[in-house]
């Protein structure tokens, strides 16, 4: 009579469809949002867009991804920063965090058989399971990453001249980090702008999170693997 364990994984297939969903939802309601600040700050300076009041500047929010233009008596928001948008684009985000969270912490553990919400999954199925989820938070990481921070990595005293192809008068980096990838760029006219929008910087050091708990899923599941054959290994050598 064989008395091996069954072992099992949670069912997180419903949880990640939902990530996938929200996820495609957030980029494109993003890639609305964004392409409606095109030139939306100059259209406030022209006068082509009315606030209340006097213009006195414009600035970009990172999330959702919108421009703010400032009058003395209220603000004008480009499309992303309004309530309907802005509301969505929020809820999208959570539910693609917290599905996402939630599946990444189920690949963590190592439920026992008797529940509606695991389901029988061999030592093998798991470590392919969570090492797919791990390369593919890892490589999303690594991607955006690299895109936020070449610059940083060609020389970072000079981040802010990289790839710009300037002749004369090159700006100037004041300070610099690479957890969040970004730099303060002093240009010849005085204005200090930075390296990166906001929103990228954060995203570049969000993305680390879901990639770190994958990788701990994937090193759990591997040890659990091994310490299984280890075992195997001493019961068959005392038969």
């Amino acid at each position: 009579m064989s008395h091996a364990r069954t072992h099992c994984g949670y069912r997180t297939g419903g949880l990640w469809r939902a990530a996938g969903v929200s996820f495609g939802l957030l980029v494109v309601g993003s890639g609305l949002a964004l392409f409606a600040m095109l030139e939306f700050d100059e259209r406030c300076t022209q006068g082509l867009t009315k606030g209340p009041g006097t213009f006195l500047r414009a600035r970009n929010q990172a999330f959702p991804p919108a421009t703010v233009c400032e009058f003395d008596q209220g603000e004008v928001v480009s499309f992303g920063g309004r309530v309907v948008p802005g509301a969505l684009l929020w809820a999208a985000l959570a539910v693609m965090v917290g599905c996402l969270f939630v599946a990444l912490l189920a690949e963590c553990l190592d439920p026992r058989p008797g529940s509606r919400l695991v389901v029988p999954m061999s030592r093998e199925q798991k470590v392919v399971r969570t090492g797919t989820a791990f390369f593919v938070t890892g490589s999303v990481f690594l991607l955006f990453y690299a895109l936020a921070a070449w610059r940083l990595f060609t020389g970072p005293s000079s981040a802010c001249a990289a790839g710009g192809g300037w002749s004369a008068h090159p700006p100037r980096t004041l300070e610099y980090s690479f957890l969040p990838p970004q730099a303060s760029c002093e240009y010849g006219s005085g204005l200090v702008l930075p390296m990166n929008p906001d929103w990228m910087a954060s995203l570049a050091t969000e993305l680390a999170v879901p990639a770190a708990l994958a990788g701990v899923g994937f090193v759990l599941a591997w040890r659990r693997r091994r310490a299984e054959r280890d075992a195997a290994g001493s019961g068959a050598g005392h038969l």
